[in-house]
């Protein structure tokens, strides 16, 4: 994928090394609505060689996060919580079809579905979401989590 076709299949302006290992591609994210088209590589199924739950669960939430920013794409949003009911299988090319319901000045409250190839709904779900500021292009330097044991308040290293 060519570096301007990722920026608009991510459609955040921004990297997310998980979406893109997944190969989700961003067709439509306008007024409300976004589609992603999705097939499942082989180590993203599960052992009844069909689309892995964990990867419809993401493809529904980028869906349903790029269908809340089709309306304010500068800004940012954050999952709250989300509901996902599998209905069958999911096999071959699929589509998530992400739907913005309502939106406040700080939330967005959103659907999405996942159809298959035969346009058979898989599974849905549906969404709250934050929405927050887009730091610009490079952000702010992300220092590495402290994984050493923490002083207690002596200032002796405690397990």
């Amino acid at each position: 994928m060519s570096s301007s076709s990722w920026d608009k299949a991510v459609g955040f302006g921004v990297e997310i090394p998980f979406v893109q290992h997944l190969g989700f591609e961003l067709t439509q994210f306008a007024g409300g609505h976004s589609e992603i088209a999705y097939t499942a590589k082989p180590e993203h199924l599960n052992s009844f060689s069909v689309t892995h739950g964990g990867a419809l669960m993401t493809l529904l939430d980028v869906s349903m996060a790029t269908a809340a920013r089709s309306q304010v794409p500068e800004m940012g949003v954050v999952t709250i919580e989300m509901k996902t009911s599998f209905m069958q299988p999911a096999v071959g090319p699929l589509s998530a079809r992400g739907e913005l319901m309502h939106r406040t000045a700080t939330m967005a409250f959103t659907q999405s579905t996942v159809f298959d190839a035969q346009g058979r709904k898989c599974a849905h779900a549906t969404g709250t979401f934050k929405f927050v500021k887009r730091l610009p292009i490079g952000g702010k330097s992300v220092q590495a989590l402290n994984t050493t044991a923490a002083p207690d308040r002596a200032g002796i290293a405690t397990d």
